[in-house]
């Protein structure tokens, strides 16, 4: 097999991991709230188990990248990782109370860390050219699970036997039909994934590794930070490849390095850079509002439109669609336009969202027809801005930080991400009969994330 062709299957089987995370998100959170129900739950314990996937996962995903940063390698990460998400599961599909839920959630939670190490490998064997269509590609097959994976509820609901000592229903297959499905991606890893060195080229199926001999050389455009030439960043690394590498292979060996990529390291001198703090405060910002905002849509349809099950299910299903192709849309675009015009064009689209659902959406009138046509603008602007800035400010934010640390640098900024996703539906959960303030507070995190991200250029 070409080197060319191990590359590809590489990030097809990290395509493959993403969309089972969507999907595992899509067959499990539909029933949750009626599982916990059985196990004489209190109401509050759904909070805790949505937040509790989120919580392992923020606090293990530095871990797993510094891991990746010290090894220079994924492939056994990853097979670990996964092992967190087969236990996980199983634990949520034998669920004898609702603790063991709860427990269950944190378990499988622990192998999602293992994104950050993803991440990190992706930026050290890309070019920077071609990094924001693969980071759109990759976030898109997320979504992708997220779309199809309604579907498997169609079937897994009709389960009504039992195995052994385990009870087989619609509220515990969802977690041995997930046990199974990364059980068997721990198979694909085996066969289809490799440790890819550091890529300056790929013609022809061999992979040409370039060497670069100063690493304080800083690349042109949307290799320099966000910060300006005036800024001391010398001590970093910003290339895509392996300054420490020797020597180049014909063939796809893992990388080995000879210095501890950490021996120099500052976690202040890396993280408090004004240009790593904006990306990451856009980070937050955005998940934030994202979760904010999914958590208000369905009190807000059953109110004024008096949606169900399967006009919910029909709206999400579109949302996914648009969401999908708007991350084609952006990986297309990234060939000619920078990195940071789509960021600012992504935070322009979600704050005219804001400012469209705060003068329409907080006290509709006008009619059904009026009221609903102002919810699907209102829906679809946030949307339509969503992977613009997604794709921006990680292809951004994996330039402005050292390659040689990059897994751990992408588990920090994947657990700011994971802060938002807790603190999001906390924040509209409480507010959503006060939409005024609810949606106030969005805008203005928009606008100050938008200023400062302008004036940094």
């Amino acid at each position: 097999m070409d080197n060319l062709k191990k590359r590809n299957l590489t990030f097809f089987t990290i395509g493959l991991i993403f969309m089972l995370s969507g999907i595992e998100y899509a067959v499990i959170l539909p029933t949750i709230w009626r599982y916990l129900q059985i196990l004489d739950a209190p109401p509050y314990f759904l909070g805790l188990g949505l937040s509790a996937f989120s919580l392992s996962g923020l606090l293990t995903g530095p871990l797993f990248g510094y891991w990746s940063d010290h090894s220079k390698t994924t492939k056994g990460i990853i097979l670990f990782s996964n092992v967190f998400e087969i236990v996980g599961n199983f634990m949520y599909f034998i669920g004898y109370s609702k603790w063991l839920l709860l427990s269950s959630r944190l378990v499988a939670g622990i192998g999602a860390g293992a994104g950050s190490s993803i991440f990190g490998f992706l930026t050290r064997s890309t070019q920077p050219e071609e990094r924001a269509g693969i980071f759109a590609a990759i976030m898109a097959c997320r979504q992708a699970g997220l779309l199809v994976g309604p579907a498997f509820n169609l079937f897994l609901r009709l389960g009504d036997f039992r195995v052994g000592p385990f009870v087989v229903n619609k509220y515990t297959s969802p977690g041995i039909f997930m046990c199974l499905l990364w059980v068997l991606l721990q198979f694909v890893v085996l066969a289809l994934y490799w440790d890819v060195p550091p890529l300056s080229s790929v013609e022809g199926g061999t992979a040409m590794v370039e060497i670069k001999e100063d690493e304080g050389v800083m690349m042109e455009e949307e290799e320099a930070p966000l910060m300006g030439p005036d800024q001391d960043l010398t001590t970093h690394t910003y290339s895509t490849v392996n300054t420490d590498l020797l020597e180049s292979s014909s063939e796809m060996h893992p990388v080995r390095r000879t210095s501890n990529p950490f021996k120099n390291f500052s976690a202040s001198r890396e993280f408090l850079r004004e240009e790593v703090v904006v990306l990451l405060t856009a980070q937050f910002i955005t998940l934030f509002n994202q979760t904010a905002l999914e958590t208000m849509v369905t009190p807000m349809t059953q109110r004024y439109f008096s949606f169900g099950e399967l006009g919910n299910s029909l709206m999400y299903s579109l949302c996914g669609v648009e969401v999908i192709l708007g991350f084609f849309f952006v990986r297309w675009l990234s060939r000619t336009v920078s990195d940071r015009a789509m960021l600012a064009i992504g935070l322009v689209i979600c704050s005219a969202a804001c400012i469209w659902c705060l003068a329409f959406l907080c006290e509709p009138r006008g009619g059904y027809e009026w009221e609903l046509s102002a919810f699907i603008i209102g829906v679809f602007l946030q949307l339509l801005g969503l992977p613009f800035v997604a794709v921006s400010q990680v292809s951004l934010f994996s330039k402005v930080t050292a390659e040689k640390t990059q897994g751990f640098s992408q588990g920090v900024r994947r657990s700011v991400g994971g802060v938002a996703t807790i603190l999001g539906p906390l924040w509209a959960g409480g507010l959503t009969n006060n939409l005024y303030i609810m949606l106030g507070m969005m805008l203005a995190l928009l606008v100050m994330i938008s200023v400062r991200s302008l004036l940094m250029y």
